[in-house]
């Protein structure tokens, strides 16, 4: 019988991914996405939309539609799914492999604030800048919305969720980005800080190459840890090669 395989999908990972599954003859791919974003891009194979009801229904979609083999390819702080795909994968016996791009490192000349939380990283801003430029996606901006006395330019894909500081400004943008386009923005602001989550990868990571050559700080929030016993594969090729699907 032909291989079913499910993703958890919704980064450019994951897109790769389904293209390269769907390309193997005799491979059926699912790719399963929360519904966050309005306008997904187009996806190779079968695509779902919305939530599964927790570990739980999960697992009972996984026996229901005879899935082989999950592959988590959903955004690196996307703690809750990546537990979730723990869980139903422990209580079907089914393969679980995670992707995830590696993380950001630091080099020279880079000033770096690596904290654990949004919460950490309000928590801090007072101290270290005033102008901010926000890039940790539309929803958690909660965090920030007592920083009264703080400017904030708040970049995202789709429109943020209130609650949100009282003085922002909403960017709406897509990356990838340039050095020349970051380095332009952070001045056009007058941005004396920029905090971001450790997604990873290169669409928009110009910002903090931007952000060492104007010497400005940078509060960078950790990765969740991952569930117990789970590990990652760092790409496509890794992914197919746990699953066997490689050519020998």
């Amino acid at each position: 019988m032909s291989p079913h395989i499910l993703v958890l999908g919704g980064t450019t990972e994951a897109r790769r991914l389904a293209a390269g599954l769907a390309a193997r003859p005799g491979v059926r791919v699912t790719t399963s996405l929360a519904g966050r974003v309005s306008r997904p891009a187009a996806l190779e194979g079968d695509v779902r939309v919305g939530g599964f009801g927790g570990a739980d229904g999960l697992a009972a979609w996984l026996r229901e539609h005879q899935v082989d083999a999950v592959v988590d390819a959903t955004h690196p702080f996307a703690a809750g799914i990546t537990a979730n795909a723990a869980r139903a994968t422990e209580a079907t016996g089914l393969p679980l492999v995670v992707l995830r791009r590696p993380g950001w490192q630091p080099g020279p000349g880079d000033r770096w604030h690596p904290v654990a939380s949004l919460d950490a990283a309000a928590e801090l801003l007072p101290r270290i800048g005033r102008r901010v430029l926000l890039t940790t996606g539309r929803l958690g901006l909660a965090a920030f919305a007592r920083l009264t006395e703080l400017h904030f330019v708040v970049r995202s894909v789709e429109p943020p969720e209130p609650p949100m500081p009282p003085d922002t400004e909403v960017l709406l943008a897509r990356g990838p980005f340039t050095v020349a386009d970051e380095s332009a923005l952070l001045r056009a602001h007058r941005v004396d800080v920029v905090v971001t989550k450790d997604s990873g990868g290169g669409a928009t990571a110009a910002k903090l190459t931007a952000a060492r050559e104007l010497g400005l700080p940078v509060v960078v929030v950790r990765r969740p840890a991952l569930p117990e016993g789970v590990t990652t594969v760092p790409d496509v090729a890794g992914v197919l090669d746990r699953l066997g699907l490689n050519p020998p």
